[in-house]
């Protein structure tokens, strides 16, 4: 059983709701949920490398979304120290 906080019933009516919620709607929210999760992400790298630089950790961030070998098919090759000059674009 998954662990929540919210009551079933309130669940319930949260999922009817989606249910109903047009599509764009839907894509929207997800779209607000996926930088939610990359903020949280870089926060947590920021913690484990305090002194790594933006583009450091945005390269951290594709290896942890893209595993290390696409991301370095997708954004060169990273040596864990040294991330290239720029910083990758992520979706």
């Amino acid at each position: 059983m998954p662990l929540s906080d919210t009551h079933p019933d309130i669940e319930r009516i949260q999922i009817e709701l989606m249910r109903r919620a047009p599509v764009w709607r839907r894509l929207d929210l997800l779209g607000q949920l996926n930088q939610t999760l990359k903020t949280l992400a870089i926060s947590g790298l920021r913690q484990r490398y305090p002194q790594a630089s933006q583009t450091e950790l945005q390269r951290r961030l594709a290896d942890m979304i893209l595993g290390e070998e696409l991301a370095a098919k997708a954004y060169g090759s990273y040596s864990g120290e040294h991330p290239s000059s720029t910083p990758p674009r992520l979706p």
